[in-house]
């Protein structure tokens, strides 16, 4: 047969033979049940994320409102079986923030999706004028609400929270009142005759001794025994240094 006329009908052939290769592997891949690789659910990432953020607010005082922001549409990663969400360190639970999402199977990744947490409750600041060494009563304080995700930290709550100690600086009416500008009160005086107290497991020791310093309850006082050997210990109420061994 002339090799000219041949050529279409083989040409046509070959055509046909790759044509069907696609679609006959497509089959293999169904009979066998391979299927595409899944891809994480983005819905799904906001939902952790908006949970983990609920839980940390949880222990705050207030209202709280939420808003996390969708993940970049263009982003594909693999299906997660164990997900879990965390705060950078450093980070506080609450304004704007990242929120981070590690996957720990069958693929490792992670990603931080942005996130607005909004808590109002309320605060307290000066019901007046205050002077630097006051120390705060009730009638000091003034309750107002508002949005603290948006203040300082250290904000103050609860009256308890300052009432019974002093300002390290003067303050205008109407201004934050913040744990970092207020003192406790000195529960040992320096110069003040103390009761120094050594304990241990099954023993207690007790002497006098004089002050070295102001120290409020908890913190850390020196003295000097009446022997004159100096020494250091815990200051509590009632001008008693503790000394654990």
């Amino acid at each position: 047969m002339d090799t000219l006329f041949l050529r279409p009908i083989l040409l046509a052939i070959s055509c046909s033979a790759m044509f069907s290769l696609p679609a006959y592997a497509q089959i293999q891949a169904q009979v066998q049940g391979a299927e595409p690789a899944a891809s994480q659910s983005h819905a799904e990432l906001k939902k952790v994320a908006a949970n983990f953020l609920q839980q940390m607010a949880s222990n705050q005082p207030g209202e709280v409102k939420i808003n996390v922001n969708e993940a970049d549409s263009r982003l594909n990663l693999a299906a997660c079986q164990d997900m879990t969400a965390f705060l950078p360190p450093g980070s506080k639970p609450w304004g704007k923030i990242s929120v981070g999402i590690r996957c720990n199977a069958p693929k490792t990744w992670q990603i931080y999706l942005q996130a607005q947490v909004q808590v109002t409750s309320d605060y307290y600041v000066a019901a007046k004028s205050l002077q630097i060494g006051q120390v705060l009563s009730l009638d000091d304080l003034s309750k107002v609400r508002g949005e603290v995700s948006s203040l300082p930290a250290g904000v103050i709550m609860s009256p308890e929270q300052a009432i019974g100690k002093s300002l390290s600086m003067s303050l205008a009416s109407g201004s934050l009142l913040r744990m970092d500008i207020l003192k406790s009160p000195s529960v040992v005086q320096q110069g003040q005759t103390v009761r120094i107290v050594s304990q241990g497991p099954g023993f207690q020791v007790a002497t006098e001794g004089q002050s070295l310093s102001n120290s409020a309850d908890g913190q850390t006082a020196k003295a000097r025994t009446n022997s004159g050997q100096t020494v250091s210990g815990i200051a509590r109420a009632g001008g008693i240094i503790e000394i654990n061994y």
